[in-house]
């Protein structure tokens, strides 16, 4: 088990560049993999949830070429030949790791394929619920079994012959919403998605990307089946997910600027930017347009925060971020309180009691609720051990907490932060330096995982 050592800080860099995101770069393989012809994927994460899903596309018939490696990174451009949109069946299981991005989306794609795929996962998917994307895809006519009343995985889909429905979400998630809008594009016909509250689009957007044409009338999205995607080049911006980490480190830092590079902003994920500023911290973003995804950089100038009140159709839009705001909301001054976040319980472990147990341990005083918490911000932290429950948000908000603790933070069990952020241990350490330059403690990293 990994072990990260923090303390309080010591520097500020100017400017970092955080990797590529997440969500577009699992949405770029998918798609390329089912593409005619060849895509380049530029920016590209190589985290080991967005390598799943490279591997998982290969496996089915597309053939991946790495072109570039950054350093302390790993492979950030490649090339994926897909096979066409009827992929071929794998030789065995599908490993998706940590991703439930991999195994929800992956689910929508074999609910059109003729031939039986199953599909597993760590220890920590295997308890997330599956029910809410098999539900739809069995009224669409693809057979998916699961474990138990929540359809957890290992999950095994057979495609078929699908028919087009309209299908009214009993949530706000993107990744069930994709699923269903995939498994549309091969059932004749207009499959229909009705959102309770907007969610990120990245699907919808990478669909134009590819040549696929979707129609929106307000919180209904829908596709046309019999459409394949064309294959393009495409370049993935920044993480916002990622890059919120070093917001925060930056807004409760009075007299500190940093700048983060070639960040996307688009707005259904921007709301921790939102939240934010309404804390009270200083951030100017300049936007680029973009095909694709708007991008940007961004600067965040340190000062005091304030409490705020996070909830309501928002949610859906910092669903990631709320671990990372918890802990401003530790440093910020009066009551913060998060709200309607039932699905923080359902995440790679249950957020609410991980970030509300962690936070107490460094000294914070924090009211659980069933859908969010009560945060009383501006208590004096101090160093603690600090449990990841095998999640990456919770280890790299608590290395956060950690640059602004008196004494040492542990962080047992970092290893999960290359889920997401590959090179995270990297950046935190230019927070670390001594007036020489050295980092003073030791940052474990691991070496980044490669495709061959």
């Amino acid at each position: 088990m990994a072990t990260l050592k923090v303390r309080k800080l010591k520097s500020f860099p100017a400017e970092i560049s955080v990797p590529g995101d997440k969500s577009i770069s699992h949405r770029a393989a998918m798609f390329a993999g089912m593409a005619t012809g060849t895509t380049i994927i530029d920016g590209f994460l190589p985290s080991e949830d967005c390598l799943c899903s490279v591997k998982a596309m290969e496996a089915m018939g597309a053939t991946v070429e790495p072109l570039e490696e950054t350093g302390g990174i790993g492979l950030t451009k490649l090339a994926i030949t897909g096979h066409g949109p009827q992929l071929k069946a794998p030789s065995g299981p599908v490993d998706c790791g940590n991703s439930g991005t991999t195994i929800r989306l992956l689910s929508g794609i074999l609910a059109g394929q003729n031939f039986t795929t199953e599909m597993f996962g760590d220890a920590s998917l295997s308890k997330r619920p599956m029910k809410r994307v098999a539900d739809p895809l069995r009224l669409m006519g693809a057979q998916v079994e699961g474990q138990g009343e929540k359809i957890c995985a290992p999950l095994k889909v057979t495609g078929g012959s699908l028919q087009a429905i309209t299908y009214t979400l009993p949530m706000a998630s993107a990744q069930v919403k994709s699923a269903i809008l995939l498994a549309g594009l091969f059932a004749p016909g207009k499959t229909t998605v009705i959102e309770p509250v907007a969610t990120r689009n990245h699907t919808e957007r990478i669909m134009s990307h590819f040549g696929i044409k979707w129609l929106r009338e307000g919180n209904a999205i829908s596709v046309y089946g019999g459409q394949s995607a064309r294959a393009t080049d495409i370049v993935v911006p920044g993480d916002i997910s990622s890059a919120a980490f070093w917001m925060v480190a930056a807004a409760a830092s009075p007299g500190q600027q940093i700048t983060l590079k070639n960040v996307g902003l688009n707005p259904t994920r921007t709301g921790v930017i939102n939240v934010l500023l309404r804390m009270g911290a200083h951030i100017h973003n300049s936007e680029e347009t973009t095909a694709g995804e708007p991008r940007g950089n961004v600067t965040v100038k340190g000062g005091e925060l304030n409490a705020t009140v996070i909830g309501g159709a928002e949610i859906p839009n910092v669903i990631d971020e709320l671990p990372i705001l918890a802990v401003a909301a530790a440093l910020a001054r009066g009551t913060t309180r998060i709200q309607d976040a039932h699905e923080l319980r359902v995440k790679e472990t249950d957020r609410i009691a991980a970030v509300a147990e962690n936070l107490r341990r460094m000294g914070v005083t924090v009211t659980e609720f069933d859908d969010g918490m009560e945060i009383q911000g501006g208590a004096k932290l101090h160093g603690a051990t600090i449990s990841t429950y095998h999640d990456h948000r919770i280890a790299m908000a608590f290395a956060i907490a950690g640059l602004f603790a008196e004494g040492e933070t542990v962080i047992e069990g970092s290893e999960c932060i290359g889920t997401s952020y590959p090179g995270f241990e990297h950046d935190l350490a230019l927070f670390q330096k001594n007036e020489t330059g050295e980092s003073p403690i030791p940052v474990i990293s691991r070496a980044p995982r490669k495709l061959k």
